[in-house]
């Protein structure tokens, strides 16, 4: 019931932002490539002295984002292509590690061929993800109170690899849908995660014991809606959702982001990230991530 909540409050955003984009006249695009990019470092701080009676702990973080598009046209084909990469630590005063609040690096494409000039095309889509950096379990000593690090993740592992034709519903390049019932998808892990005499199958992000993959066969629905809600301040929301015809297709994976912009000028902007991800092969349970702060924005 949750996830199906989730989704409809999803589509619900998506529906506000098509409503509004509407009324305005769309163009058609010209021929040939138009690439566009944006890196943006959100910054958090927070400090008190010694005196501070009040309670509170002094912690710094930051978060670097880069998006980048490059798309291509020609007549009633497109290919669109798109990097999102973010990185964010955080760092708390007398804590022995900084800590990660966001790592993520994302590539989707999708090619389409139009229908009789219909805005639906027959599409073919590819998306990669993985991360950065390690990630962490921390626990503490019980006999020295000493921090412990225990790795969970790294670089590709996991990577999540889909690909598969589809039907795609494109208003322009702010308002997309892709329907793609025919899904591979692929999960590369290390295989140093699922060794060992303890290790159970599909307790890591479900590949089995000793084995560095796992694959799926099912659908994938993908939307994107971007959108001016207030003079200045936009919305972008992106939601993926994934059904494993082989294993439990009622479990839906779910992936969705909201960026919500708000611009003081070129460079300066109050933004808010929020994410929520439905995967029980990784947890039986929504991961949230929120983030707030100012941001300095630089596009090319």
């Amino acid at each position: 019931m949750k996830k199906l909540l989730l989704i409809a409050l999803c589509l619900g955003i998506t529906g506000v932002g098509y409503s509004q984009q509407e009324k305005k006249k769309d163009s058609v695009p010209p021929n040939g490539w138009k690439t566009e990019g944006n890196v943006q470092l959100l910054f958090n701080q927070s400090a008190f002295n010694e005196e501070w009676t009040g309670g509170g702990t002094s912690s710094i973080a930051a978060n670097l984002t880069l998006n980048y598009q490059f798309n291509y046209r020609k007549d009633d084909f497109t290919w669109d292509n798109r990097i999102l990469a973010n990185y964010g630590l955080t760092k708390v005063k007398d804590d022995d590690y900084a800590r990660k609040t966001s790592d993520r690096l994302e590539l989707n494409s999708i090619a389409g061929k139009e229908i009789d000039e219909s805005n639906f095309y027959y599409s073919w889509f590819l998306n990669f993800r993985t991360q950065f950096d390690k990630g962490y379990k921390f626990s503490e000593d019980p006999d020295t109170g000493e921090t412990i690090r225990t790795e969970t993740t790294h670089f590709l592992s996991p990577a999540y690899l889909q690909t598969g034709p589809g039907i795609m519903w494109k208003k322009n390049d702010n308002f997309v849908f892709n329907l793609a019932p025919a899904t591979a998808r692929m999960i590369f892990v290390d295989d140093k995660f699922t060794s060992g005499l303890n290790y159970q199958d599909g307790q890591y992000f479900g590949v089995d014991a000793g084995k560095s993959m796992r694959f799926e066969f099912g659908a994938s629905l993908s939307a994107l809606a971007s959108f001016e809600i207030l003079e200045n301040v936009n919305m972008e929301n992106s939601l993926n959702l994934y059904s494993n015809y082989l294993d439990k297709p009622g479990n839906v994976d779910i992936d969705y982001l909201m960026n919500l912009e708000m611009g003081i000028n070129k460079y300066l902007s109050a933004n808010l990230l929020f994410q929520a991800i439905y995967d029980d092969n990784a947890v039986a349970a929504f991961q949230i991530r929120e983030v707030f702060g100012v941001g300095i924005n630089y596009g090319f």
